[in-house]
């Protein structure tokens, strides 16, 4: 089933849309072919947690930051096989989401930042995925160039590194937040310190992760490694 824009937004040909409600799941149990050996990443107890499924990723989504806590894929040399999507900026917030636990497109409006995507538009390989890619609940207020330079380039490598491999390729990508964090809109939507994206090879074994400052000169560094992951974010992302 197919992404649909609201009629009016459809007609005054924005970029941004109104509310929508995705045509898919809630629970973690529609989607578990994202998470290694179907168990999702074991996280402390938070008030306002929501699992939401989208076709190429899932969400464990919070109410409190207004962000995903993280968000799931399964890459592997065939998702990307004669993928030919045009890519499409229309960002939305979802209705499956409470008004007062989603960020909303006025939020991010003269906040100097992006809109950052989790799972990126560069993953998906179905007109659907690519529209459900652009759901706030998938995004972070992230330092513009930060996004369009080194994070980018993690993206990108991540993304040939799964075509390189024999078989899947589990990524979880997500925001680190400190005491007092900085907030973006009316809605408060917290911006992230850091950012964190931990690929993890299930045909070799073989994890690493990226950690990231949300900061302009942000370059990439040496990954860090799975144990050291769990230490700065207390999530347990393989159980």
């Amino acid at each position: 089933m197919a992404l649909l824009l609201a009629p009016a937004a459809q007609a005054r040909g924005h970029f941004d849309t109104a509310p929508l409600t995705v045509p898919h799941p809630t629970s973690f149990a529609q989607c578990r072919q994202f998470f290694a050996d179907g168990r999702p990443p074991v996280v402390p107890r938070r008030p306002t947690l929501r699992e939401l499924c989208y076709e190429a990723f899932a969400v464990l989504h919070s109410g409190e930051t207004k962000t995903p806590i993280y968000v799931a894929e399964r890459l592997n040399r065939k998702t990307f096989e004669n993928a030919r999507v045009k890519r499409k900026d229309r960002f939305f917030a979802d209705a499956r989401l409470p008004s007062d636990e989603r960020a909303e497109l006025e939020d991010y409006k003269n906040s100097g930042l992006s809109k950052g995507h989790m799972a990126p538009a560069g993953n998906m390989t179905t007109p659907t995925a690519m529209a459900q890619s652009f759901s706030l609940a998938n995004m972070v207020p992230q330092d513009q160039s930060h996004n369009s330079g080194s994070w980018a380039k993690i993206e990108d490598d991540t993304r040939k590194y799964a075509l390189r491999a024999k078989g899947d390729v589990y990524v979880i990508t997500g925001p680190v937040f400190e005491p007092g964090a900085p907030t973006v809109g009316d809605g408060r939507v917290r911006v992230p310190r850091y950012l964190f994206k931990l690929v993890y090879d299930a045909s070799t074994g073989r994890s690493w992760a990226y950690w990231q400052e949300n900061r302009e000169g942000e370059r990439v560094s040496a990954p860090i490694s799975y144990a050291e992951l769990v230490k700065r974010t207390g999530i347990n992302f393989l159980p």
